[in-house]
């Protein structure tokens, strides 16, 4: 156990850049950009039934407080959004260049030397990537979200609203974090295919491996539809690209679950109810075929990375 947490360390370090200075600038500069857009709205102006005004004469009271305070706490993770698709793509080039980059750069030599296991070397890659980075993501997202939303509340105050204690009081303002930690498990297991399939080419390829792990799928799926239409073989091409081409290169972006399920966009309106969806897709087999692929993917990237000799 301490093995596997020091080799998570020195994973970290080592990539300390992409996973975290990465997602602290990301976020900063979403909070700059609403903060400017909140600094500036006092320039705004509203018009209801005729009348109208400067939006900074809007005094919200009444039941109308307790529902602004519930819409704010219900919706203001949707900040973090931008994070969370940025999660993907650093989790996708994380397993890249995993494997490959240590034998470009002859470091490889030097961690072979040490009485490490390949398999404990390359199970700490993947929980970095599949634990590790949403972890850092989801806290950097909160962090952002909490600080817009308690400066929304500041200018609201400043215009003679103070809804601080409404929403203070408003369990979504705690329970928002948690449904977005709740998804982590359900990322994992649909994410567990690409990581596979990454690591696995980086323990391959010895050049291009941006090419060999997009470019050889995509040709592939290509190739099919072609041999389908010329030669009339019956290939449904479209299953191949939905089902496997997509899965191993999308699996690592957040949400992309909802891709291979049946879900109506107006189940995803609140909160709850993307949790609720997202545990439910735990029961198609396909995602359970696919974590069982993205298993013997990992295998083959430890029996690559052990049987593998860089001249």
């Amino acid at each position: 156990m301490n093995t596997m947490k020091w080799l998570i360390r020195r994973e970290f370090w080592e990539h300390k850049g992409m996973l975290l200075w990465a997602p602290l600038a990301a976020a900063t500069l979403v909070a700059l950009l609403a903060g400017t857009a909140l600094l500036l709205g006092h320039n705004f102006t509203y018009e209801v039934n005729g009348v109208g005004g400067p939006i900074g004469d809007i005094v919200v009271e009444g039941h109308a407080r307790t529902g602004m305070a519930a819409a704010m706490t219900r919706h203001y993770m949707a900040a973090a959004l931008p994070l969370f698709m940025m999660l993907g793509v650093l989790v996708f080039f994380y397993c890249l260049g995993a494997l490959h980059d240590e034998r470009r750069d002859r470091s490889i030599l030097f961690w072979k030397s040490l009485p490490i296991s390949d398999r404990a070397t390359v199970l700490s890659k993947v929980a970095l990537a599949l634990v590790v980075a949403p972890l850092i993501v989801i806290a950097i997202g909160t962090v952002e979200s909490l600080l817009l939303l308690l400066a929304a509340c500041g200018m609201l105050l400043l215009h003679g609203s103070n809804l601080f204690g409404e929403v203070l009081a408003t369990p979504d303002l705690y329970l928002a974090p948690l449904r977005v930690l709740a998804l982590l498990p359900v990322y994992m297991l649909w994410a567990l295919p690409t990581v596979g399939w990454l690591l696995m080419v980086s323990s391959m390829a010895r050049s291009k491996v941006f090419l060999w792990a997009v470019g050889g799928p995509l040709l592939a799926a290509m190739l099919m539809g072609w041999a389908d239409k010329v030669l009339h073989l019956g290939v449904n091409s479209a299953w191949f690209m939905h089902t496997i081409v997509a899965r191993i290169l999308l699996g690592v972006a957040p949400g992309s679950w909802f891709l291979f399920t049946n879900l109506e966009d107006h189940q995803l309106l609140r909160g709850d109810s993307v949790v609720s969806s997202s545990w439910a897709s735990l029961g198609q087999p396909g995602l359970w075929i696919g974590a069982v692929a993205g298993v013997a993917m990992i295998a083959v990237a430890v029996w690559m990375r052990r049987r593998r000799e860089e001249g």
